[in-house]
């Protein structure tokens, strides 16, 4: 305990795969400890702190519904008993849906708030309990280029992204005075699972809309995140693009 404590400790949640799995893993392999969260891709969480222990890694995971207060309380409470200290929280959970906006559901509705945001406002609360106590700590919400400009098809997603914004921006200016980052990550076409109802033409169709002329891979996300968090110690309330130029 003692060896952990001394090292600072993140927690990811979403983290099982995707941009949170590559969040995880570059945090990890930068010496951190991690608290690996995930809902229901147990089998992905469990290969994620396999192979990271492997590699000489101090990883834990944990499973939560981080939209619902009380685990995402436990979640907090579980990392401060096993590593003694909280430094980063990365909210990276998160759901996507592509759908007309006179078809979206009350409960297609309230499920993408809750996921999105709520989970945002669930864990940033605990977590600052200990942040604002120990005067240190940043938090790093991942949200999109879609909260920022708007996404046909994608109202109820892109709302949910531009509250993330609107939440990072209010939340730096009340938690600044207590040494508390927040800043927040806004990715474009990144390749995840998310991207997999795209076709080969409508992804050659974004890379040719994406001045960088590629799509973006998890690793950039996660580098920009880590630099956020381990690197950036007057940067506060910012939304950073990490779309190869897309938006500007």
């Amino acid at each position: 305990m003692e060896e952990n404590e001394m090292n600072k400790t993140v927690v990811v949640t979403g983290a099982s795969r995707g941009i949170g799995r590559a969040i995880a893993i570059e945090f990890a392999r930068n010496g951190y400890n991690v608290l690996a969260n995930y809902n229901s891709s147990e089998v992905e969480a469990k290969e994620l702190e396999k192979m990271l222990i492997e590699d000489g890694c101090n990883v834990r995971i944990f499973k939560a519904d981080v939209s619902k207060s009380a685990e995402a309380d436990a979640m907090i409470d579980y990392c401060l008993k096993e590593f003694g200290r909280l430094d980063v929280l990365v909210n990276n959970a998160g759901i996507s849906q592509d759908k007309l906006f006179t078809d979206i559901t009350d409960e297609e509705w309230e499920k993408m708030m809750s996921v999105n945001v709520t989970s945002v406002f669930n864990c940033s609360r605990k977590a600052l309990q200990h942040m604002i106590w120990e005067k240190s700590g940043s938090i790093i919400n991942i949200t999109s280029m879609w909260g920022e400009t708007g996404g046909s098809c994608e109202v109820h997603y892109s709302a949910s992204k531009a509250a993330i914004i609107g939440m990072t921006k209010a939340l730096a200016k009340e938690v600044g005075p207590s040494n508390i980052r927040v800043n927040a990550v806004s990715p474009g076409v990144i390749m995840t699972d998310m991207c997999s109802y795209y076709g080969e033409e409508a992804l050659n169709d974004l890379k040719e809309e994406t001045p960088l002329m590629r799509l973006g891979k998890v690793e950039d996300v996660a580098e920009t995140v880590y630099y956020l968090a381990d690197k950036a110690s007057f940067i506060t309330g910012q939304v950073v693009g990490v779309n190869g130029g897309m938006v500007i």
